[in-house]
């Protein structure tokens, strides 16, 4: 079995909602000779990367190839999803986000050693899968890239008021059932014409009349169907408050039934279809994972660079491990955006609160365990964990869970806005052969 799952390695990255292009390098894919498939502005995607992107797809849905659609259907759909992805990564590019190399560094070390593996030790397990390890850097790089994209477009327009969260909490929503959604998505171009409209119309109105008589399950349609970019997964949305759900879907989906298909719902994207696919309660989604940390963050701005700072952190790993006291050392060297009054205590924290690469690194450190030295988008640091515990979601944790579901749905709103205007915006010439 392999041991290094792509839920893994999204997981350790960026959390939910991320693309398969994590592992969409897989050099056993087809060799077909070379040929340029879509021209993008002036970039181009290549038939290797579409035939290893969907051999991806294919060895995902092994025990369900009949679920996936035609050739020809499956072609375009993971074609538009390398577009799309390339899209935000030039964009990204463009506007001079980047990645280091001892950022990927770090992250591959992580994932090495949540598989209790040393980095080459993990290189040599990826070249048994069949993964070049180049390949694989550059798939993280991409991930990253997009993701910093996504937040650097959201952060200034996403904005949370406190009277927001307060009348979340309140709300009998917000201490309602949770919903697992799934969506089916037949698109319209922006400013369709009306003969446009009538042909999306029909379309959704035949897939809903399939899944109505039982001749296709919801998944099964969503797969095979689907303009969006959740087809390939059958449409999963994920689990919602209703708070969380934009508002001109909550009094519909308050009224389904777990299984229940909606009528189409017209959006600024197309046609869609929503099903409600399970229900939980969310009273008993009660315990929370926090964390308890002492830090010493060197900014490279303060000190003069990246390598000066680099360097400056390695020093505070040394003397701490020659038994110096961590929180002088944070009082006199750290940056004051970490706590470094206070010795650099972080008290208890959820996973992420600080960011992903303190997130991805508390997990996998032991109480009392100091971290190397990661590089952060602040800065270079140095992380010893504290404590680790269980508690309940009381009101600080609710209303904090608040203002990430109302920002989640914002920033999704946002963001979607962006990726139809970036998709308007550019040239994109497919050069698959029509339907």
């Amino acid at each position: 079995m392999s041991v290094i799952p792509k839920s893994l390695v999204l997981a350790l990255l960026l959390g939910p909602g991320l693309q398969d292009a994590a592992l969409a390098q897989n050099t056993q894919a087809s060799t077909a000779i070379d040929s340029i498939v879509a021209v993008i502005d002036e970039d181009v995607i290549l038939r290797s990367e579409l035939e290893r992107a969907i051999g991806n797809i294919k060895t995902q849905y092994a025990k369900q190839v009949n679920q996936l659609p035609p050739e020809n259907v499956l072609e375009r759909q993971v074609l538009e999803r390398l577009i799309l992805q390339r899209l935000q990564i030039n964009r990204a590019k463009d506007i001079g986000i980047r990645v280091s190399d001892g950022e990927i560094n770090q992250v591959i070390q992580n994932i090495a050693g949540s598989n209790k593996m040393t980095q080459e030790q993990f290189a040599q397990r990826l070249q048994q899968e069949g993964i070049a390890f180049e390949d694989y850097r550059s798939n993280l790089t991409d991930e990253l890239l997009q993701q910093r994209l996504r937040q650097s477009y959201v952060q200034s327009r996403v904005q949370v008021s406190d009277s927001e969260v307060e009348q979340y909490v309140s709300s009998q929503k917000a201490a309602g059932p949770e919903v697992l959604l799934a969506n089916l998505l037949v698109a319209l171009p922006e400013n369709p014409s009306p003969d446009q409209v009538a042909t999306a119309k029909r379309k959704i109105d035949g897939i809903r009349e399939l899944i109505a008589s039982g001749k296709m399950d919801f998944k099964a349609a969503a797969i095979r169907y689907s303009d969006a970019q959740n087809a390939l997964e059958g449409g999963i949305i994920g689990w919602r408050t209703f708070d969380s759900i934009p508002p001109q879907f909550t009094a519909m989906i308050s009224e389904m039934r777990a299984g229940d298909v909606s009528q189409p719902v017209r959006g600024p994207s197309g046609y869609q279809l929503i099903q409600l696919a399970e229900t939980r309660d969310a009273s008993q989604v009660k315990q929370v994972e926090e964390y308890r940390a002492q830090a010493i963050l060197i900014d490279p701005v303060r000190v003069g660079g990246n390598e000066v700072a680099r360097q400056k952190a390695e020093e505070m790993l040394s003397r701490i491990g020659k038994g110096e006291d961590m929180g002088k050392l944070a009082k006199q060297f750290s940056s004051p955006d970490l706590n470094a009054e206070n010795g650099g205590v972080l008290d208890w924290f959820t996973q992420n609160q600080w960011g992903t690469q303190i997130g991805s690194q508390i997990v996998i450190l032991k109480d009392g365990e100091l971290s190397p030295v990661l590089q952060t988008d602040a800065g270079f640091l140095v992380m010893k964990r504290l404590g680790k515990r269980s508690s309940d979601a009381n009101a600080d944790n609710k209303r904090r869970e608040a203002r990430e579901a109302i920002g989640q749905r914002k920033a999704e709103e946002e963001y979607e806005r962006f990726m139809r205007q970036l998709r308007a915006e550019a040239f994109v010439e497919s050069r698959l052969a029509p339907i």
